[in-house]
């Protein structure tokens, strides 16, 4: 079963990193990757942008309206993500809470719906 873990965190706690700091965090989230890519857990893994450059659509009044970014004034933001195959919930629990950036924020676990015809 595929689970998406969704990597919260506060994006300026990020950026007050020492640079040893950052690219230990760096290090570290890669060799997790490889960790569950070598278990055959990983399907994809990826940090996203900054917030700053975020777009939001939505509709109003029967027209699409983009909205830039930052969009949230959420203290914690949606900054990455994992796309891992797990046996179940309780292996997907597990995976998850090793990931490196978890001291950093937090990790919401989404068991992927499938919609009917996929």
């Amino acid at each position: 079963m595929r689970y998406v873990c969704l990597v919260y965190g506060d994006e300026a706690e990020l950026q007050a990193l020492s640079d040893e700091d950052s690219l230990k965090l760096t290090r570290d989230s890669l060799d997790y990757d490889r960790v569950l890519e070598s278990g055959g857990h990983l399907v994809v893994a990826h940090a996203l942008e900054s917030p700053a450059f975020t777009t939001a659509l939505r509709t109003k009044g029967g027209q699409v309206v983009a909205t830039d970014g930052p969009y949230s004034e959420t203290k914690e933001q949606l900054l990455g993500f994992l796309l891992i195959e797990a046996d179940d919930r309780q292996e997907a629990v597990a995976l998850a809470s090793r990931v490196p950036m978890v001291e950093h924020g937090h990790i919401e676990l989404r068991a992927i719906h499938l919609l009917e015809g996929e």
